[in-house]
């Protein structure tokens, strides 16, 4: 069967979907966009400690699988936030 794959606003749409549980990304991340977020949370003296916390908190609390869909999540609310 033919797989049928088209990019719009840097989002990739299979036509089966796609499990948060391992194996292939359904987002594409711009590579200069996460060399910023990473120093924003590893290196920026007001960010990174608050990013830090958050991280540890939530990967304390959460599955794996449950990271996963609050990143998505997370993902989806900026995309189509206003602010």
């Amino acid at each position: 069967m033919r797989q049928w794959r088209l990019w719009q606003r840097g989002l990739r749409f299979l036509k089966a979907p796609v499990s948060i549980k391992g194996g292939e990304s359904v987002y594409c991340i711009n590579e200069g966009q996460l060399r910023d977020a990473i120093r924003l949370a590893n290196e920026d003296p007001q960010s990174s400690p608050r990013i830090q916390k958050a991280l540890g908190d939530l990967e304390t609390s959460l599955t794996r699988n449950e990271r996963a869909a609050l990143a998505f999540t997370m993902i989806e609310r900026l995309r189509t936030s206003k602010a």
